[in-house]
């Protein structure tokens, strides 16, 4: 009895996850009618509907959304403790998935696992370039990398770089028509390349600080971006003044195809930290992971 609940309920999590008895069965490796006769028959067995299911879609009932709640975390913990055991090895192997904003992975990331991943094969990573406030359990992945302020008080946080700043940017010939602008407030006057990001809300508004006082400035412009590479690409047209981090631009200013301003008013964020759940066994890959990434500074 407990081997066909036991099969059953995972059966129910995969449908109850995805929200999707096509996606679940692609991911069983079941046909979706047999999905079906198996969830229809634990409901049998509860005497209570666990999905509700339209044409369109399908979602867990109160008592659905109580057991995906209180059972699902224990399959997790199960898997992970299975997982860890079979990469008890001499080479650690598995597959890491994270959850990271693009200069994230551009700055910090890729640089660790360039070192790392030729000296272990058997390890591979996944990484997702997520502006969201993802939440890593839920979806699944093993690690995410936001700014410290960012992370949620429940995790695990390691630091992973240090102190970072912003740059106002412009090409000099952008500034061939225009002054240079003195105070953050003066950037409404100026046509400037927007950013969108979901934790924002939309359209970020580019932050300052001097001396303690803190602005948030909305600007406007004809562009908007939702990654690092089109702002560069268009700041360094010409376009309207850019706010990007300090080390994807500090190249550019050096041989004078950007100049930089309001440099006084671009005070230093804290630096990224990877995050993650607590875990009494985390496996040797991910640990490995962890380590090549802490910042030593």
């Amino acid at each position: 009895m407990l081997g066909k609940n036991t099969s059953d309920l995972l059966a129910f999590l995969a449908v109850a996850r995805e929200r999707s008895f096509t996606r679940a069965a692609a991911q069983l490796g079941v046909s979706q009618s047999a999905l079906s006769h198996t969830i229809r028959g634990l409901e049998e067995r509860l005497g209570m509907r666990l999905l509700t299911r339209t044409t369109r879609s399908v979602a867990p009932t109160e008592a659905g959304e109580r057991l995906l709640r209180t059972v699902g975390p224990k399959f997790e913990e199960i898997d992970s403790e299975l997982t860890a055991l079979t990469e008890l090895r001499e080479k650690p192997a598995g597959t890491i998935r994270i959850t990271a904003g693009e200069h994230a992975a551009q700055a910090i990331l890729w640089p660790a696992l360039a070192t790392l991943l030729p000296r272990y094969p058997d390890i591979k990573v996944e990484i997702m370039i997520d502006y969201g406030l993802t939440d890593i359990v839920a979806e699944r992945y093993d690690a995410g990398v936001r700014l410290g302020e960012q992370v949620a008080k429940d995790m695990i946080a390691v630091r992973i770089g240090p102190d970072f700043c912003m740059a106002v940017v412009g090409a000099p010939s952008y500034f061939e028509a225009k002054p240079k602008p003195k105070k953050p407030q003066d950037l409404t006057a100026y046509d400037c390349i927007n950013i969108r990001l979901p934790t924002y809300g939309g359209i970020y508004a580019w932050e300052f600080e001097k001396r303690g006082r803190e602005l948030r400035v909305r600007v406007d412009g004809q562009l908007v971006f939702n990654n690092i590479a089109l702002r560069l690409d268009a700041v360094l047209a010409g376009l309207g003044l850019a706010y990007l981090p300090e080390d994807q631009v500090e190249p550019y200013v050096a041989d004078g195809r950007l100049i930089r301003v309001l440099k006084d008013w671009c005070a230093p964020f804290p630096g990224y930290h990877l995050y993650f759940p607590s875990r009494r066994q985390p496996a040797p890959a991910f640990s490995l992971l962890v380590d090549a990434l802490r910042y030593r500074g």
